[in-house]
């Protein structure tokens, strides 16, 4: 049995990459769902029918809003390189490393910044 002791410094990048992740989600859900602006238009019959069948026009996302998806798309880009290369995964097994990233994952949400026991 593994248990997992995650550096301080792993466990903050991984809250900072899920708070980014929150935040990524939130904004582009307010957001228009076309980035430069459209027409309203309706899908052919027969085409993505689980999807609406018509779309009202779209202003497009204003250049602020364009910089701030991209401020957090680079933020979670550059966290989630941080956590990969972390020196931490060097002391690990290489064949218990998806276990031990699978828990870093949940670590947060246990609240006690270890892994479970793995068999």
């Amino acid at each position: 049995m593994t248990t997992y002791h995650y550096p301080d410094d792993l466990l903050k990048a991984q809250q900072d990459l899920n708070e980014v992740r929150a935040s990524l989600e939130a904004l582009v859900k307010t957001l228009p769902y076309s980035v430069v602006p459209m027409e309203a238009w309706q899908r052919p019959e027969g085409y993505w029918l689980s999807a609406s069948p018509s779309y009202p026009a779209s202003p497009g996302w204003s250049d602020q809003e364009q910089k701030d998806v991209a401020a957090l798309r680079e933020r979670e880009r550059d966290l989630a390189a941080a956590i990969v290369t972390h020196a931490f995964w060097n002391e690990v097994a290489e064949p218990q490393r998806p276990d031990a990233r699978s828990q870093l994952r949940h670590a947060l949400e246990r609240g006690d910044g270890e892994g479970q026991e793995a068999a």
